[in-house]
């Protein structure tokens, strides 16, 4: 297996962008080119995470279009489907594909336009991922499975809403000096607790907003990278796991089996344990998934996140900084792009120039989920200490 190294990364604004994902998807496939000085003729393939575009927009075959929007006509290319998670499955196959020798040059990317789409039409489609034999019958929504998640959460724990809200409260915050998010306003929980009812206990800033987004990365292998750019981070592991497809398959509801199972792949891949990352994106699609993700990762007893949270132990100077970015809560969840967009934050991280930069980082994981849990990747990234 060889290693494999980002060269080169680019993004859209994640936000209310009156654009589809062809457009969208294109800019970030450019910047990101752009920002490691690639040549069309130096790229051997490209994966493209989408979700909902064939719903919401009628559009198909986002990659391949993609693709030849940007001068890449005749290479491969594909568009990568799986929930909320599809372009860090993008990006694990961009990472397989020079790994194993079989490219040296990829892009791996994701992209998602939904602002424009009424609620019905929204809640459809993001619903096509329930399993549709039970959840989808029974009419359990996203926000209704995160709602009982919370509930179970706070009666088998020692935990209280307050600290559940501090996500929202600290994300935000996060967001407000991030200028890739859709909200950069500060709130308190206070304003948390008393915002609109949605799927009770849940709140309305405790529910990511929709937003459209595209970001894009140029994987090569570590000993091509040199020659496109100086300052490569390293891809020190990229895990992809599965897990039951509907709450009701769950032993507990409060931890996604598909998290642990990538978590443990990854760390086991890159020789590392959780202690030693410095910074976390995590797929905090809702307040409750940010503490129950943080602790299925390792970083927290189970149990112990909500408290860690509300004692500053998941802020940009504490000891486990997550979400720096303002994760889904504030930058927003453009769901096909949203897994590439926290390589992109971690890798801004990597090399010290993120607006909420973490200090002395040389290390760091994203983790994205999708469904009701049914599947995830985690990815660990890495850069050396002279960079």
């Amino acid at each position: 297996m060889r290693n494999v190294s980002i060269v080169g990364a680019g993004t859209t604004p994640f936000g209310e962008l009156g654009a589809g994902v062809t457009d969208l998807g294109s800019r970030a496939v450019v910047r990101a080119m752009d920002d490691g000085g690639v040549a069309t003729d130096e790229v051997d393939a490209l994966y493209l995470g989408n979700f909902v575009a064939g719903i919401l927009e009628g559009q198909g075959a986002v990659g391949p279009i993609v693709a030849d929007e940007v001068g890449l006509t005749g290479v491969p290319a594909a568009s990568v489907e799986g929930a909320c998670a599809s372009s860090g499955i993008a990006f694990r196959q961009a990472y397989n594909a020079i790994a194993t020798g079989v490219h040296d040059v990829v892009i791996a990317g994701g992209v998602e336009s939904m602002t424009n789409a009424d609620t019905p039409e929204f809640t459809r489609a993001l619903g096509s991922a329930a399993h549709q034999r039970t959840e989808g019958t029974s009419g359990l929504t996203f926000p209704g499975f995160y709602g009982m998640y919370l509930d179970r959460y706070l009666h088998e724990h020692d935990a209280t809403r307050e600290q559940v809200a501090e996500v929202a409260v600290k994300n935000r915050a996060n967001g407000a000096k991030n200028p890739r998010a859709r909200f950069q306003e500060a709130v308190d929980v206070e304003t948390v607790l008393e915002s609109d009812p949605v799927a009770d206990p849940l709140r309305l800033y405790d529910c990511c907003p929709a937003a459209d987004g595209a970001a894009a990365v140029v994987l090569a292998a570590s000993d091509l990278a040199p020659s496109f750019t100086d300052r490569p981070v390293d891809v020190l592991a990229s895990a992809h796991s599965t897990g039951p497809n509907a709450a009701h398959r769950y032993d507990d509801l409060t931890t996604l089996d598909a998290t642990v199972a990538a978590a443990d792949r990854a760390y086991e891949e890159a020789g590392v344990a959780p202690d030693d990352l410095d910074v976390i994106e995590l797929h905090d699609c809702f307040t409750p998934a940010e503490v129950g993700d943080a602790e299925d990762l390792g970083l927290f007893e189970k149990g112990d996140g909500a408290r860690a949270t509300a004692a500053g132990e998941t802020a940009v100077d504490g000891p486990h900084p997550i979400n720096p970015s303002g994760g889904l809560l504030a930058k927003g969840h453009p769901v096909g792009a949203t897994g590439v967009g926290q390589i992109y934050e971690v890798r801004r991280q990597l090399l010290g120039d993120h607006e909420n930069q973490v200090e002395d980082v040389r290390l760091g994981l994203t983790h994205n989920a999708g469904g009701s849990g049914v599947v995830c990747t985690v990815t660990v990234l890495g850069r050396d200490a002279d960079v």
